[in-house]
């Protein structure tokens, strides 16, 4: 206590307006965020931009700190040699990647359990779902797989769809942004994923000979839960310019920070809405 009436009169002869009134809180113990950007087929050029955007965001904000690999090592819960990590060392994954990754039986079932039954997160950035096709639980984690980008990269108008949730409610009704949008397999369903964010069907050429998607419904962001865990996807950031975007950082931080556990937000899947 004697203490806390030093730093009291610290705070006064300093002038500062919040002193001291209780004991001395411990800082926060950082979260930990393994990014992973191991690549089996297309070489993203704006993957180094994006992992290090995740990097920036925890040390910007001071909730986590980054772990960056380009391969999969430590997707595993074995115990590892030297000073090499596994998945009981933090509290999300983020995948970046493509194909069929290099991970044995076991990585596979430490990546499900990690997230289904020791409810850690998931986060998916843009080529997450061109992955692990031969895997249907990874399919099922992540809600859908990539079926083709009909429009390649182009001003892609896309629509708010829950203003109210915390990891999008920053952006506008309705918006462009210049990026690839990955259109999602036939796995994917509203009943199993609550839908953040959507193409504007009535702004895009559907007449495509690519378009695979009867329903027009081309959901561009979403998230779910997945066991005990928190999975987000999102198609941006196929191009440095999505990554230069301050809204897209903000969609990016707060989804970690919902993966991460340290925000709530409503999963809940639903319909599609009238707008």
């Amino acid at each position: 206590m004697k203490a806390i009436r030093i730093l009291t009169a610290v705070f006064v002869l300093l002038g500062l307006s919040a002193p001291l009134s209780g004991p001395l809180k411990a800082q926060q113990k950082r979260k930990r965020l393994l990014v992973i950007g191991a690549v089996e087929g297309f070489q993203h050029d704006a993957t180094s931009q994006a992992m290090a955007t995740l990097w920036q965001l925890g040390r910007e904000s001071a909730l986590w700190d980054t772990f960056i690999k380009t391969d999969t090592q430590w997707i595993t819960k074995k115990k590892l040699d030297g000073n090499a990590k596994n998945l009981d060392y933090f509290d999300a994954v983020a995948f970046y990647t493509t194909g069929e990754l290099k991970m044995d039986d076991e990585q596979k079932a430490s990546l499900i359990s990690f997230v289904k039954e020791d409810g850690k997160g998931f986060l998916g950035v843009h080529s997450a779902i061109d992955t692990f096709y031969k895997w249907p639980e990874y399919g099922e984690m992540t809600g859908a797989y990539f079926n083709n980008h009909p429009w390649n990269t182009f001003e892609a108008p896309v629509i708010l769809e829950d203003p109210a949730n915390p990891i999008v409610r920053h952006f506008p009704p309705a918006f462009k942004t210049w990026d690839e949008i990955y259109q999602p397999s036939e796995i994917f369903s509203r009943s199993k994923v609550r839908v953040l964010l959507r193409l504007d069907e009535n702004k895009i050429d559907l007449a495509n000979k690519n378009v695979r998607r009867t329903d027009k419904d081309f959901a561009v962001a979403w998230m779910k839960e997945y066991g005990k865990g928190r999975v987000f996807y999102s198609t941006f950031g196929h191009t440095p310019e999505s990554w230069d975007r301050p809204d897209m950082q903000k969609m990016w931080l707060e989804a970690t920070k919902w993966c991460l556990g340290l925000i709530a937000a409503d999963a809940t899947p639903r319909p599609r809405p009238a707008n």
